[in-house]
């Protein structure tokens, strides 16, 4: 999925600086001398989730997302050219460069999810928040969007919100998940049909007393 770029749009902040140095310097400290270059994707996400923690206060709230004076930032911290920070950034999906709701619902309608009925899925979600596929709700709380395959392939359909999977979906789990959210409630993530991690439907097939006692 292409995310909307544009670095000189209005909503794009003068300046922007971390507010936990020690974060930063922890975050840079994992690599070796003179490959810090190589803390530009963590900075990324941490700056995405200083936006989100921000936007929570904000009215509209929104969620995070990467401002280009944060790139910017980085490319200093890190004694790199902005451009490169800008191709690392606009290359991986997970980094959001424009303003999202607070909960960014991607569903996935890759083949096995659109097998299991993920079209049912992205209808549903259109139809309780009233928007269409890339556009957000008037009170900032959902942006909802179409995305490739998230490697969950066995409990399709399935759809990331925020950092979590929810998978084995129906329409109306959907549908519940949603209002949850809408009320400022956190849903329990991954098999939303009670199976557990990636067994088969029909239950376990090896180790089957070991499976069935961690279910319980």
């Amino acid at each position: 999925m292409k995310k909307h770029v544009d670095l000189n749009a209005s909503y794009q902040p003068a300046s922007f600086g971390f507010r936990d140095p020690s974060a930063v310097s922890e975050i840079i400290g994992r690599y070796p001398p003179g490959r810090q270059r190589s803390a530009v994707m963590p900075l990324l996400d941490l700056a995405q989730r200083q936006v989100a923690a921000d936007g929570l206060k904000a009215t509209p709230p929104y969620g995070g997302w990467i401002p280009r004076a944060a790139m910017d930032e980085i490319a200093r911290i890190l004694d790199m050219p902005p451009i490169r920070v800008y191709e690392v950034a606009t290359f991986y999906s997970m980094y959001n460069l424009a303003p999202v709701g607070v909960n960014l619902v991607q569903v996935c309608t890759t083949t096995p999810c659109w097998l299991c009925g993920s079209d049912k899925i992205v209808k549903t979600c259109q139809d309780k928040l009233g928007i269409g596929v890339g556009e957000t709700t008037p009170d900032g709380k959902f942006t909802l969007v179409e995305v490739e395959c998230m490697g969950a392939c066995v409990n399709a359909p399935m759809v990331q919100i925020n950092d979590d999977y929810y998978e084995d979906l129906t329409p109306e789990g959907t549908g519940g998940l949603i209002e949850s959210l809408a009320q400022g409630k956190k849903p329990p993530s991954g098999s939303q049909s009670g199976r557990k991690g990636s067994m088969a439907l029909s239950g376990p097939t090896s180790l089957a007393a070991q499976a069935r006692s961690s279910m319980k």
